[in-house]
């Protein structure tokens, strides 16, 4: 009489247990525990018993169960991350970075997005001790959700922030250098010969908030008057972006070039422009901040300032996960960005 193997995963309503393991490798379930958790063993097992014992949980489809790995002590390889704003392409493009880097470390990125509501930011690091994640990622700025940076202070997860602008308090942090991006920008721009630039921003919050705060600085550190109009605040979409060139445009003497906090704004006052029969960039001049893969595919080509996105999330990780502390694990870890010259910047013809 043969013992049969149990189903496939595909076919069972529960999960692949280690006794299915052993039952299909023919040894006992203490025999595939110390393999499959890499455990010290007083007996050696032979290669091939390590092979077999291996095949049968690759056939079978075992996964640890990342509670069980807690309770052991184990990591349980995944990392949570709340977005902040997870509709904002650069997030997306933040996101599959952090996914790729995690996975290239053997990790699993569990994603959560706090709708800037309290009740769902506070239920989200539930969640995420609930997964026994091993730690927790912050994309964005979350100063405005303090029950939620309290939750996250108070929770035995070691939590990392991403792209929140200024550091942190409490966390260790990950951010650009918003002033150079910045400085970069427009110093590009002066050298074309411009001297009428207007900024466009979103939300007050994190990079944004620095972005402004740098042009604002850079423009009166040369004593250039910057008309209260031609800084405007708008949603942080291409809709926003189309609001800021009719209200940029909407009286005489309009700005010959635009500095837009983010590339999904400048794409929006790009497509403004030429709606209205404004050339880019013979009439106007437009520069992006992000480098998002789309920056390089439109009509034209975007100048924008580049981040190393994948270098930040590498960095990130590496803190997360204990490969990076050091005595001054809070310390902020600031990478400088890269402008990258297109087609939407020329000399101003008028």
């Amino acid at each position: 009489m043969t013992t049969s193997r149990p189903k496939s995963p595909l076919d069972r309503k529960r999960p692949v247990t280690m006794k299915d393991v052993a039952r299909v490798a023919g040894v006992s379930h203490s025999t595939v525990s110390r393999i499959l958790n890499d455990a010290p063993v007083l007996i050696p097992v032979s290669v091939e018993t390590r092979d077999r014992v291996r095949a049968a949980a690759a056939e079978l489809g075992y996964r640890p169960h990342p509670l069980a790995r807690a309770l052991r002590g184990a990591p349980t390889m995944l990392l949570g991350a709340i977005v902040r704003d997870i509709t904002d392409v650069f997030f997306a493009t933040a996101i599959e970075a952090l996914s790729t880097e995690a996975r290239n470390r053997g990790y699993s990125v569990v994603l959560g997005h706090a709708a800037r509501r309290v009740d769902e930011a506070l239920a989200l690091t539930h969640v995420l001790e609930a997964r026994h994640c091993d730690a927790v990622m912050l994309l964005g700025d979350f100063t405005d959700e303090p029950v939620l940076l309290k939750d996250l202070r108070d929770a035995p997860l070691a939590t990392v922030a991403i792209w929140h602008g200024s550091q942190l308090e409490g966390f260790p942090s990950v951010s650009v250098d918003n002033v150079a991006g910045v400085e970069a920008a427009l110093a590009h721009l002066a050298d074309l010969g411009h001297t009428r630039i207007a900024f466009v921003g979103g939300e007050s919050l994190g990079d944004i908030r620095e972005r402004q705060s740098a042009f604002e600085r850079y423009q009166h550190e040369r004593d250039v008057r910057v008309p209260r109009r031609w800084v405007q605040h708008v949603e942080n979409t291409a809709a926003g972006g189309e609001a800021a060139v009719a209200a940029l445009f909407a009286e005489g003497d309009p700005p010959t070039a635009i500095l837009a906090a983010t590339d999904v704004l400048a794409m929006g006052i790009v497509f403004a422009a030429l709606s209205r029969g404004i050339a880019v960039p013979e009439a106007l001049s437009v520069v992006g901040f992000d480098d998002i893969p789309l920056a390089a595919t439109t009509f034209p080509g975007l100048t924008t300032v580049r981040m190393p996105v994948a270098a930040m999330v590498t960095e990130a990780i590496e803190i997360a996960v204990g490969d990076a502390l050091d005595a001054d694990e809070e310390r902020p870890r600031v990478f400088t960005p890269e402008l990258i010259v297109r087609r939407s910047t020329g000399p101003p013809t008028g």
